[in-house]
């Protein structure tokens, strides 16, 4: 505001008013000459640039001109540079039509020198010279040659020449093609391959191709028809005759390879890369009428639809005589040459791909091009007879290993023995099943057909989860007799009974030995699934090396399918061990374990003396747990015997914890009860691999409440406290064991704050 109002503001404001007005202005001034004193101080300083300034004043102006000298120099150099590159321009413009004046005189020149010697070399039988003369002509850009033909005056000598090699062109292609196809028919090697080189001088790549091609089919062919008489009369006793027609196959395909690794070079080099799938896609017709044939004559010697329609009708449920039904043994050698067959083919057309693509990749750069003939190449190999037949020979290779693996199973399931001579605690069937499953799956592996591989995978997985599964379930539904006292004695006159040379062991221990073999044949099994599920995915990356994304999702998607195999034969072990449970180890455990109730917990001291001189009741417990695990022990395997123990241990806590809440107890009694407790699970524990503590907490616990002093202590166990035990027992179940100790007082255990 300026100075009037201020005086006017001044004479009504309030001292207060007026105390913070000044309070400002002093401050304002204060800061000022803080300013004005750090601009003096700075007074040296600015004075001291100034001068430097002024020195090099002088320089800057010096600096400035050449500057601008600089600029014009520069322009001028532009305005050069462009009349120079306009100037070039227009040389490159002359040369460039030079260069095409002095091509158009070169083509001339050829042309007339080609006109002129392409008659004389016909005339004297020289075509390759005739040939080159005839490419040279249609190498010329002939719209150019029309044109150079309308610029010259000699115009009529140059479209005679023309209308001379034209006419020559088609006199040489017809020469070329008679003595050609006279080669063919007198089999002349060296004429074959001489005019088959004149093909493409003559701008024929195509009917070259097409004919030298068309003379391949027909040594493809003589060598198929020998091939195939050799194997109709191949003798029976001959160790090949169970795979005559794999090696017939094998023959072709090996031929046609060869044939193709021979002629490729001769091909590349005088008619230019990118030419084999045309000679590919010919040569594969003669392929597939000869692979036709074969698979003609192998599905009429093998009578393979006979036996398909057998399978078929064994598969629908038909009716049909026994002596028909074929025998999986019977189809063994066929069915690996059948395999043998289809790994060939599938080779053959891996073949065929690797090196037409290499083919490919050379001619050229451009990628849609590639693109077009590989799907044109693909498209080849998809209608060619030879992969309708791969698929036909699969399918058939499917319904036959299916067959043989079901059928070889059930054998083996009615072909079960047990060895009781010997320390095997499985049977035959096991180990047979698990072979034939690898061995038909190996089979499938070695087709080369990753679809084959999971068709056998996933029937080798149901037969597993339903027939195997189903079998061993079966037996373990007929129980566990338990007609004597115990184990102990079931083995012991099994073993009397084998000893004394009694081959014909007792229905009950029959029973017995059948009901332990199918629970150890149960645990061996998921060892045996987890063993294929490994060994087939390292066969599979061996035999598929490159395998895609998707087929890699596909085999795993396979695999899993073993997964609900375990899952199924850990229910049947389950199963299995309730049974055993159910009639071998609750019968029997209960009555030692409610022998606790005749011992009275209510100790003196003299008492508790002649408890411990005695045989407590948890040492005759062990003792007859000893005597019924340790028979056991040597008839289970590892795993069951575990499983076993860890079932005996929760019968026995489940008892024992029933029975200590049916007792009294003092002191003493608790400090028994603890110690029985705590031997009890130390033998369970060193009886087995597993830990057997986690079962006995709540007995622990309770033992530990029993042996208490006084009520309070429990304080020192139970809460939230650093100490305290993570309790398996509720407040309730607490203040009811505490109402065993005879000496504690219920209103104590009723003043406890849980």
């Amino acid at each position: 505001m300026d100075l009037e109002v201020k005086m006017k503001w001044a004479q009504t404001a309030s001292p207060e008013e007026l105390q913070a007005e000044l309070e400002k202005i002093t401050k304002f001034k204060d800061e000022s000459w803080v300013n004005l004193n750090s601009l003096s101080a700075q007074k040296v300083y600015v004075d001291d640039k100034i001068k430097g300034l002024t020195k090099i004043l002088p320089t800057l102006r010096m600096i400035n001109d050449e500057a601008d000298n600089l600029v014009g120099t520069i322009k001028n150099i532009s305005a050069s540079s462009d009349k120079i590159s306009a100037e070039i321009k227009t040389l490159d413009t002359a040369r460039s039509r030079i260069e095409e004046c002095q091509k158009r005189v070169s083509d001339l020149i050829d042309l007339e020198l080609c006109a002129q010697g392409v008659q004389k070399a016909i005339n004297d039988e020289d075509y390759e010279t005739g040939a080159g003369h005839i490419h040279r002509f249609l190498s010329i850009d002939q719209n150019l040659l029309t044109k150079t033909a309308a610029d010259v005056e000699k115009a009529s000598g140059i479209q005679k020449a023309v209308l001379t090699l034209k006419d020559a062109a088609s006199q040489l292609q017809a020469i070329v093609q008679h003595r050609f196809d006279e080669a063919i028919r007198n089999v002349d090697l060296g004429t074959i391959e001489r005019f088959f080189k004149i093909f493409p001088l003559l701008g024929m790549h195509d009917e070259g191709i097409r004919c030298f091609c068309q003379y391949l089919s027909t040594k493809i062919e003589e060598a198929a028809v020998k091939n195939m008489s050799i194997a109709l009369n191949t003798s029976i006793s001959d160790k090949r005759q169970p795979v005559v027609f794999a090696d017939t196959l094998t023959l072709l395909f090996e031929g046609l390879a060869r044939m193709i690794d021979t002629h490729q070079p001769l091909i590349e080099t005088y008619y230019g890369p990118g030419r084999l799938l045309s000679a590919v896609s010919i040569l594969q017709n003669e392929c597939d009428k000869q692979c036709n044939r074969i698979m003609l004559e192998f599905n009429k010697n093998r009578q393979l639809n006979r036996k398909i329609s057998l399978i078929n009708e064994v598969n629908t449920g038909g009716s049909f005589s026994k002596l028909d039904r074929l025998d999986p043994k019977d189809l063994d050698i066929l069915i690996g040459e059948m395999t043998v067959m289809h790994m060939r083919a599938e080779l053959y057309i891996r073949y065929i791909r690797r090196k037409v693509t290499a083919d490919l990749e050379i001619s050229t750069n451009d990628d849609d091009e590639k693109r077009i003939k590989l799907e044109e190449l693909e498209k080849v190999i998809k209608n060619s007879h030879l992969t309708q037949s791969k698929h036909e020979l699969l399918g058939n290779y499917l319904r036959l290993e299916q067959y043989f693996m079901e059928e070889s199973i059930g054998k083996a399931v009615n072909m079960d023995t047990f060895d009781t001579s010997s320390d095997q605690q499985t049977s035959s069937l096991v180990d047979d099943t698990f072979f034939i499953i690898r061995k038909c799956i190996r089979r499938a592996i070695s087709t080369g057909s990753l679809d084959g591989c999971c068709a056998i995978i996933n029937t080798g997985c149901r037969v597993l989860e339903s027939d195997y599964c189903a079998v061993l379930k079966n037996k373990l539904k007929q129980g566990y007799p338990s007609g004597y006292l115990d184990l102990t004695q079931a083995y012991n006159v099994l073993q009397t009974s084998l000893q004394q040379g009694r081959l014909q062991p007792s229905d009950a221990e029959q029973a017995r030995t059948t009901f332990l073999v199918a629970l150890n044949n149960g645990d061996v099994s998921t060892e045996y699934v987890e063993a294929l599920c490994d060994s087939v995915i390292q066969e599979i990356d061996q035999v598929m090396p490159n395998m895609k994304t998707n087929d890699r999702g596909k085999l795993e998607s396979c695999l899993s399918g073993l997964s609900s195999v375990t899952t199924n034969l850990k229910d049947v072990i389950d199963y299995g061990m309730q049974q055993l449970r159910s009639s071998a180890v609750k019968p029997r455990v209960n009555p030692w374990v409610d022998a606790f109730l005749n011992v009275n917990h209510q100790f003196t001291e003299d008492e508790l003396s002649a408890y411990e001189a005695g045989v407590p009741f948890v040492q005759t417990l062990m003792f007859n747990l000893d005597s019924l695990l340790s028979t056991l022990k040597a008839y289970l395997t590892p795993t069951n015997y575990d499983t076993l123990v860890g079932l005996v241990t929760s019968e026995i806590t489940s008892r024992l914890e029933k029975v200590i809440l049916k007792t009294t107890y003092n002191r003493l009694g608790g400090l028994i009860l603890d110690k029985e407790v705590r031997m009890l699970a130390g033998y369970l524990t060193t009886s087995t691999s597993w830990s057997m503590r986690d079962k006995f907490a709540r007995l622990t616990q309770i033992a530990t409440i029993l042996n208490l002093e006084k009520v309070s202590e429990i304080a020192d166990y139970w809460g939230s406290h650093e100490g305290a035990l993570t309790w398996r027992l509720t407040p309730s179940e607490l203040r009811t064991i505490m109402g065993l100790r005879m000496d504690f007082k219920v209103e104590d255990i009723r003043r406890l704050k849980l």
